[in-house]
C-alpha cells in the first residue's frame, strides 16, 4: 500500500474513531455508579468498549477506503486480478484478536475475583422476594425485618437471596450487579456502597402479572446514621416480641 493510501486509511479510522469515541462518551448510556464492585465492572466494561472502538475504526476505515478506491463502473463486467492472499496479514489478524480477548478474559476473572471476596466486617441482611414484593432481615441485628433495603455506606453487605414462589432477580442500576433469587436455594451477592443516597431495587426477572410494581426503595446511609437506624429498630422488635 502507497505512502498516500495508507494516510488516507488513518485519516479515516482517525475520524471513524472520533465519531465512536463521541457516541460512548457523551451519550449517558449507564447511570452513576455507586458500589465499589461496580467500579471494577464499569473498568472492565469501557476497556472493552474501547476495543470495539479501535476494531471498528480500523474496519470502517479499510472498508471505506477499498469502496471509494477499488470501485468499478456499472459496466465493468471484467474479471479482478486473481490474488492469493497474505499470510503475515492473516497470521495478523488472529493474533491480534487472539490478544484482545485475552485481556477482556484476564480483566473481567480479577474483577469477578475481587467482587466476590467477602470481608470478615461485612453486614448480613436475608432477602426475601416474592410476588410481587421484596423483604429485608438483619440478623445480626436481631432479626428484624424492612420492607426497604437499608445499607452502610463503605462497608460490604452480602445479600442472601430466597424466593418463596418463582424465579425473581435483584437489581440495582447504580450498584451493577444482579442476582437471581431462585425457589429451593439461597443465592448470595456481595456489594459495597459508595454513595449516600437512595436508589430503587428492581426485579429484572419477569414473575407474573404484578412484576412491573415489584420494586424497593434502597437507602445508603452513613455509617453512624445505619448504626443508629439499626439499633432503634432491633429495640423495637425487641419490644414486640416481648410484648
Amino acid at each position: 500500500m502507497r505512502r498516500g493510501a495508507i494516510v488516507r486509511v488513518v485519516v479515516i479510522a482517525l475520524l471513524a474513531a472520533g465519531a465512536a469515541t463521541a457516541v460512548a462518551l457523551f451519550i449517558p448510556w449507564l447511570p452513576p455508579v455507586q458500589s465499589k464492585e461496580g467500579e471494577r465492572i464499569d473498568f472492565v466494561f469501557w476497556v472493552v468498549v474501547a476495543i470495539c472502538i479501535a476494531v471498528f475504526a480500523v474496519v470502517a476505515a479499510v472498508t471505506l477506503y477499498s469502496v471509494i478506491t477499488f470501485r468499478v463502473r456499472p459496466d465493468d463486467d471484467s474479471d479482478g486480478p486473481p490474488v492469493h492472499g497474505h499470510t503475515g496479514l492473516e497470521i495478523t489478524w488472529t493474533a491480534i484478536p487472539a490478544v484482545l480477548v485475552t485481556i477482556i478474559a484476564v480483566l473481567s476473572a480479577v474483577a469477578l475475583a475481587e467482587n466476590g471476596d467477602l470481608k470478615s466486617n461485612r453486614l448480613k441482611v436475608d432477602v426475601t422476594a416474592r410476588q410481587f414484593a421484596w423483604s429485608f432481615k438483619y440478623p445480626q441485628y436481631g432479626g428484624f425485618e424492612t420492607t426497604e433495603l437499608r445499607l452502610e455506606e463503605n462497608r460490604q453487605v452480602e445479600l442472601n437471596l430466597r424466593a418463596l414462589d418463582v424465579i425473581h432477580s435483584f437489581w440495582v442500576p447504580e450498584f451493577r450487579q444482579k442476582q437471581d433469587a431462585v425457589p429451593g436455594i439461597v443465592t448470595h451477592l456481595p456489594i459495597t456502597p459508595t454513595k449516600v443516597g437512595t436508589d430503587t431495587l428492581i426485579c429484572t426477572e419477569l414473575c407474573g402479572l404484578g412484576h412491573a410494581l415489584m420494586r424497593a426503595k434502597v437507602i445508603v446511609m452513613r455509617p453512624a446514621d445505619f448504626e443508629q437506624w439499626a439499633r432503634a429498630q432491633q429495640r423495637k422488635g425487641a419490644q414486640a416480641g416481648a410484648g
